[in-house]
């Protein structure tokens, strides 16, 4: 259900973006940077969060990872990872294959400003094994999601 809500998103809002399909896993961030041929930090991981009573995605460079005090601070609480049956429950999407298109309900979205570094970047697209090529920014307008920094930025 998931790979057919994303491609109905893109058919919908930018039928100019097409879905890619992989043989092999792109479960992982080390996964699908070889799956799809790019450096690690170009893929695009979208965490799943309960901050307070409120769920939210953060979308973040592959590389980066997720500083704790940046969140609180940004969203006024602890942030805790959702869990495995929790994430395919909210999102439509099972762990792996989450991202920011296609969602079951609409959630708030957040990109980290991780993802400015690169031209294009590869998320997820429903399933561990479909990904999309996007421009951040253009990532950040489909999904209304709202700029923030709230992750060390490694390279």
């Amino acid at each position: 259900m998931s790979l057919e809500s994303v491609r109905a998103f893109f058919a919908e809002k930018a039928p100019d973006i097409s879905v890619m399909e992989s043989p092999i896993s792109s479960a992982t961030v080390a996964l699908a940077a070889e799956a799809y041929g790019v450096e690690p930090g170009m893929i695009a991981k979208t965490l799943s969060l309960r901050v307070g009573e409120r769920v939210i995605l953060i979308v973040a460079a592959g590389t980066s990872r997720m500083d704790n005090k940046k969140v609180k601070a940004q969203f006024g609480g602890k942030p805790k990872m959702l869990g495995l049956e929790e994430v395919a429950d909210i999102t439509g999407h099972e762990v792996g294959g989450v991202c920011p298109f296609g969602l079951k309900s609409p959630l708030p979205v957040y990109c980290d400003v991780s993802l400015k570094a690169f031209d294009v970047v590869v998320p997820a697209a429903g399933s561990t094994h479909s990904a999309v090529r996007i421009t951040p920014a253009r990532m950040a307008e489909l999904t209304a999601a709202e700029w923030v920094d709230v992750c060390e930025h490694r390279p």
